[in-house]
């Protein structure tokens, strides 16, 4: 069978790019269309370099083509990114850049409980143990739990001078460098803090500490999708960020709404993927039995849904409380099915992050303004 060009013009008039109002060939997306007998490519200018983007536009176009015009034609999409020039702003407020600091990794979750700090320092010391520099930044400042987790809650950050300048020193631990609130709170006091003093704290121990060369830095976030994320994603240009949840559907449905924080076009904050905590539940006594207390392959479909990675499934295993309870994360524990776990995730976390810096530009950080009584997020 032999194309139509009008045809398929007229079938991508249907569909427009996500975020544009106009249809792929009224906007100019569409650049060119040539057809081959059963064969059609379609030229394809994009003005954003977000893989989501870019997946979703190629998906529709062969989608449409097929319903419309030929089900069985054989379609190739070419995608061009030319992000359109944008004057300089003075007032627009771009995240610093910490000097050695290579990566910066977001471990997110939408609703507490699902295990996002066990992840964060199961993550930070299986990179360490591959050979990495890293540093964890515990932003959750209402409810700090790497200083137990590390097993340093009594430590003291002291002060050094560098570069003439007094800069906080991070507590190191199983060769992780970490600064948290719970060093600076007693362990039975609240920290009640509206948000900008959060903020002021946050900005200090960013940029107020000797994190000295870093291959990466990651920032274990609160629950939800709140001020401190603003906050973090304003301070600094997040490299990409990872999602914590359960298989439950509770959980499920909050991940999905930090999934789309990230990706939303005011934010773009690349997401490395999923991980799907306390996926099943294997007794000691019946290692090959697997019991899916919280449902089963939850996060794996949401990550198809999403069409983000799935980095992995770590097990309900009491070991993994125990550990962190003790100060002395599971992933430390050589020769074991959990170091196993953990080191597999942590690999396609490192694979993710090279994935992300060869096919997309450095992410910079958001301005929050206030307007109408409203908060937006802009570029």
């Amino acid at each position: 069978m032999k194309l139509d060009r009008k045809e398929i013009l007229a079938a991508l008039e249907t569909i427009s790019v996500a975020g544009e109002g106009k249809n792929m060939v009224e906007s100019g997306a569409v650049q060119n269309v040539i057809t081959f007998g059963d064969e059609v490519v379609v030229d394809l200018l994009l003005s954003t370099p977000a893989l989501h983007i870019k997946k979703r536009a190629e998906v529709d176009i062969m989608k449409v083509i097929h319903e419309k015009v030929y089900e069985k034609a054989k379609v190739k999409v070419n995608i061009k990114v030319e992000a359109p020039e944008k004057p300089e702003n003075p007032n627009l407020i771009r995240g610093k850049q910490i000097p050695g600091i290579s990566n910066i990794i977001a471990v997110a979750s939408g609703k507490g409980g699902v295990g996002k700090s066990t992840i964060t320092a199961n993550l930070a010391v299986s990179l360490a143990k591959m050979g990495f520099k890293v540093g964890v930044l515990d932003a959750d400042i209402y409810g700090p739990s790497m200083p137990i987790m590390f097993d340093v809650e009594n430590s003291k950050p002291i002060s050094v001078e560098v570069d003439g300048k007094s800069k906080m020193q991070p507590i190191s631990s199983y060769g992780v460098e970490i600064l948290s609130i719970g060093f600076f709170t007693k362990p039975d006091q609240a920290v009640i803090w509206r948000g900008p003093m959060a903020a002021k704290a946050l900005n200090q121990m960013i940029f107020d500490a000797n994190w000295g060369e870093l291959d990466f830095m990651l920032i274990d976030l609160p629950p939800g999708t709140g001020d401190i994320h603003l906050s973090i994603m304003q301070s600094l240009p997040i490299t990409g960020a990872v999602v914590v949840s359960t298989p439950q559907a509770v959980a499920l449905a909050d991940a999905k709404k930090g999934v789309s924080m990230f990706m939303s076009e005011s934010i773009n904050v690349p997401v490395l993927g999923i991980i799907e905590n306390m996926a099943y539940f294997t007794p000691e006594e019946l290692p090959e039995n697997k019991y899916y207390i919280f449902g089963k392959e939850g996060a794996k479909n949401l990550a198809e849904d999403l069409q983000v990675p799935l980095l992995g499934e770590v097990p309900l295993v009491q070991s993994i409380r125990e550990a962190g309870d003790y100060g002395r994360p599971a992933a430390l524990q050589t020769a074991s099915v959990l170091e196993g776990v953990f080191e597999n995730i942590t690999r396609n976390v490192v694979q993710e992050t090279v994935n992300r810096n060869e096919t997309l530009p450095p992410t910079e950080a958001i301005k929050i303004t206030t307007m109408a009584g409203c908060s937006a997020v802009k570029k």
